[in-house]
């Protein structure tokens, strides 16, 4: 009922309602339902990876835009917290001034880049962005006296959402800040997908949609194409950068590793491509089983190696140090056996 009344996109199918409200129930539950600081470290970035992947799918799935970029404006919201918050001290002033620095600078850049670059044919424009991504994650290195460098840089944040802040027991677990940093983490990344699952069904996602399928026509019958593009780009990327910001406050870190490798660009697009583009809901379960087999399957193939010592060759495959291979064999399964996604999936199945 609250997601027709937001969005009227429901999700469609019983499976993945159920899949989506138990997700919901462990997200916003985590900190007692689940114990150790793994767990906890675990639904935050499973939290900030959703937003993430959901702004990507506004400009892939919806916008038919392939950026490699995305990482970057999620930088750019991570370093202009960490920045703040080392210039201006542990106050909350300084975590909402580096996030709207940080959001506003990745506004102006998306803006810039789809303005300049939006004209060109999709492979150029991804090329273009790959070009400005890697560019920026060379600043950032180089200016180590601004930045930290290779480094990064580690910096403090209010005394109210950290472990040090004590306030009780409830159900048994102990209440300190950094579970109040956590709904804070949880509550922003709800209100910010919701507010792209907003977008992606008001006129303006239609549009986007209508231009993705056949963007002559689009521009035929009056629609500004470059204008949609670029005003999708624009809102992704601020998104993005938010979801930076939010990284930021949870790891109290922010290195060039962290936010703005090629790597987190991949892990972003295999979450989409895993959850199913265009879908929005793709994106919080790309998101969830990336997030956890990335983070367990390594432990999980060292039990299952033990478990198997007595066997031949079974030990040597499932050793922890080949997760990496693994992962990449349930991406390419999920790929073959899934190419709409998982929500694609599901949602056909429903339709037949």
């Amino acid at each position: 009922m609250i997601v027709k009344l937001l969005s009227g996109d429901q999700p469609r199918s019983v499976l993945l309602t159920l899949l989506l409200l138990v997700t919901l129930v462990c997200l916003a539950g985590a900190p007692f339902l689940f114990d150790g600081v793994r767990a906890l470290d675990t639904a935050a970035r499973i939290c900030i990876f959703i937003v993430l992947a959901a702004s990507y799918d506004l400009l892939l799935g919806y916008g038919g835009i392939v950026s490699f970029a995305h990482t970057m404006f999620f930088g750019l919201g991570a370093y202009g917290v960490a920045l703040a918050s080392s210039h201006m001290g542990r106050g909350f002033d300084a975590l909402l001034v580096g996030s709207v620095s940080g959001t506003v600078a990745a506004i102006i850049l998306a803006l810039l880049i789809g303005l300049f670059s939006l004209r060109v044919r999709a492979i150029f424009f991804a090329m273009i962005t790959l070009a400005v991504a890697s560019a920026l994650a060379v600043l950032v290195s180089q200016f180590s006296g601004l930045t930290g460098g290779e480094d990064g840089l580690t910096y403090k944040i209010p005394r109210a959402l950290t472990s040090a802040n004590r306030m009780g027991e409830f159900m048994g677990t102990q209440i300190s800040g950094k579970i109040l940093n956590y709904y804070l983490v949880f509550t922003a990344a709800l209100i910010l997908f919701l507010l792209l699952l907003r977008i992606v069904n008001s006129p303006f996602g239609r549009v986007l949609q209508a231009i993705r399928e056949n963007d002559f026509r689009a521009e035929a019958i009056g629609y500004r194409v470059i204008w949609y593009r670029t005003m999708a780009t624009c809102l992704s990327a601020a998104v993005a950068a938010l979801a930076g910001s939010l990284f930021a406050i949870w790891l109290r870190y922010v290195g060039p590793d962290t936010t703005l490798s090629f790597e987190i660009m991949l892990d972003i697009l295999l979450m989409v491509v895993i959850g199913g583009m265009g879908t929005m809901y793709g994106a919080v379960i790309g998101a969830t089983l990336f997030i956890l087999a990335q983070t367990y399957l390594q432990n999980l193939m060292g039990s299952a190696s033990e478990a198997t010592s007595a066997l031949p060759l079974v030990p040597d495959l499932l050793n922890p140090d080949r997760w990496l291979m693994w992962l990449g064999v349930l991406f390419i399964l999920s790929v073959y056996f899934f190419p709409t996604g998982i929500v694609g999936r599901l949602r056909e199945r429903r339709a037949s």
